[in-house]
């Protein structure tokens, strides 16, 4: 195994609506090879990412040589998928596959500012493959749990701030922190998400039951 899979970065499970709201990107030192970061607004930071959902479109938006642009569609949002030459695999599946299909990506996000100061984040896919949608309903509860997770830790971290006879010994949390600092959206809203991604699976299994009847 190489240097470079020894030391690969953990893919972040994030649905769409948070992924997106990951504005702010960092390093954690002066190298130039330094990985990049999205710093989450739960309060964790993310190299690479896991998403799964329908890709609903894709389209070749290169000039020059072949520059894919996919458009995956979850139960919170959209991610916006662009693979060029560098990315050659993921690239080949974005020009076969017809849309709508079922889709999972590992890969890493990137930040792009407009010209009127927007801030829009996209993901720059290491693999895509075609799954089924039991795949993805998996994908759905794993993300779930990931982002509860996430914001349980935000908010103890929160609840200890607040304390002031634990402020001296509450343990920090360096990214919730920042999530603070740099974000004005609630964890509330984040937790609101996965109520309504898991209620689009009981909804997906009564339309199918009701289909089997």
């Amino acid at each position: 195994m190489s240097q470079a899979e020894l030391t690969r970065e953990v893919a972040r499970r994030v649905f769409a609506s948070e992924f997106n709201d990951a504005t702010y990107a960092f390093k954690e030192s002066d190298d130039e090879r330094a990985p990049n970061y999205a710093l989450l607004p739960t309060g964790d930071r993310a190299n690479r990412v896991f998403v799964a959902g329908t890709l609903t479109e894709t389209e070749d938006v290169g000039e020059e040589s072949e520059y894919w642009r996919g458009r995956v569609v979850g139960p919170t949002g959209t991610f916006f998928v662009y693979a060029g030459q560098y990315q050659p695999e993921a690239a080949s599946v974005l020009r076969d596959t017809e849309p709508p299909a079922y889709v999972s990506i590992v890969g890493k996000p990137r930040t792009y500012e407009t010209d009127d100061g927007t801030v829009n984040v996209s993901l720059r896919p290491e693999t895509i493959s075609v799954v089924d949608d039991a795949t993805r309903d998996r994908w759905v509860v794993e993300t779930a749990e990931r982002t509860l997770d996430r914001i349980e830790a935000f908010e103890e971290w929160e609840r200890e701030q607040e304390a002031p006879e634990s402020a001296s010994t509450a343990p920090t949390n360096e990214y919730a922190q920042m999530a603070r600092e740099q974000y004005d959206s609630p964890v509330v809203n984040y937790r609101n998400d996965v109520i309504q991604a898991l209620e689009s699976l009981e909804t997906v299994d009564a339309e199918d039951a009701e289909a089997s009847v």
